[in-house]
């Protein structure tokens, strides 16, 4: 790792993890055929996608059970397995899948402890650094399920515990049981409700964010036209979301042009400026940023030294505000 990169480590919460500023996020290689899925996926060019991400510096990978059932983990697992590097691993719980592949959720301690069995071994590892609850469903479960990860925090299978998509009263309520370190929200330009209340809470309570989606899920990387939103595969999902479709569509990609302006002049993608703008926000410790390919964590890794400038980030912030009136 360069020298500036390990200056610019952050301390996750109340842990001893420190992290680069981005991490690869491992949703994208799980591939295609499940609910949230991205289309076929090779896995080696996956694997190599990882490998550049270490070679560049990046320190930590995300990924969860659920992403393509399992096979997100696996190839996780067979990445670190053929590299020197030792980044740190986290993953997910709560989301489950039937033999049809049709996706369940519990928080049932039980259910949790199978699962946290299953990515140990899918993973290769025998403590994972950071275990995460993924989405606060069944409501009424979430108090023991985290009840569960504090248990596997004793036992010494998970290093340390956090959650991810939870409302400020959802985190108050499971803080009586145990300290969270950290919370993963989705934060980006197009999605900044985290602003108000929860990123506060965070700061306020000493909980680390690390960001997910800060670009969109490719839409900020400046790859993204309407015809290739047209041609996404079938079983890609994005081809439902609200932000890759009219009447949003258009704001979108004009502000991608600002990005791309804005980047031109310090020889960065639209991408880079994107994430650059979350990890400019004080409560955000790092960003999930996602690659499917090595090329393409080539064109992001900047983004691990790259911040932007009071007038940029201004700049950037008076354009949204603007397409939101």
């Amino acid at each position: 790792m360069s020298s500036t990169a390990s200056q610019s480590l952050r301390t996750l919460g109340n842990s001893d993890l420190q992290l680069t500023p981005i991490g690869f996020g491992a949703w994208a290689i799980g591939g295609g055929n499940w609910d949230f899925g991205w289309g076929p996926q090779d896995d080696n060019e996956s694997i190599a996608a990882i490998h550049r991400a270490l070679d560049l510096g990046v320190n930590w990978i995300d990924t969860a059970a659920i992403y393509g059932l399992g096979r997100s983990e696996e190839v996780v697992a067979r990445a670190l397995k053929t590299t020197s590097h030792k980044p740190m691993v986290f993953t997910k719980c709560a989301m489950r899948w039937h033999s049809d592949r049709s996706i369940y959720r519990s928080l049932k301690a039980a259910s949790l402890a199978e699962e946290l069995e299953a990515s140990l071994r899918r993973l290769g590892v025998e403590t994972i650094d950071l275990y995460q609850i993924h989405w606060p469903i069944p409501d009424p479960e979430i108090e023991e399920g985290w009840e569960a990860l504090a248990r596997f925090r004793k036992q010494g299978k998970v290093r340390w515990i956090g959650v991810s998509n939870f409302s400020v009263e959802q985190m108050k309520r499971i803080q009586k049981i145990a300290p969270i370190t950290s919370l993963q929200p989705p934060y980006s330009l197009l999605r900044r409700a985290v602003e108000d209340e929860i990123l506060l809470f965070t700061q306020a309570n000493g909980i680390g964010v690390i960001n997910y989606s800060p670009m969109v899920s490719g839409l900020l990387t400046g790859k993204m036209t309407a015809e290739r939103i047209a041609g996404l595969p079938t079983d890609d999902w994005r081809r439902r979301s609200p932000e890759f479709n009219q009447p949003k569509l258009n704001h979108n990609l004009q502000l991608v042009e600002l990005l791309r302006e804005i980047g031109d002049g310090h020889g960065v993608s639209p991408g880079v400026v994107a994430v650059a703008w979350t990890l400019n926000h004080p409560a955000i410790t790092a960003a999930i940023v996602g690659g499917r390919s090595a090329q393409q964590v080539e064109g992001l890794a900047p983004a691990l030294e790259f911040r932007l400038t009071a007038e940029e980030y201004a700049r950037i912030n008076a354009f949204v505000a603007a397409g939101a009136a």
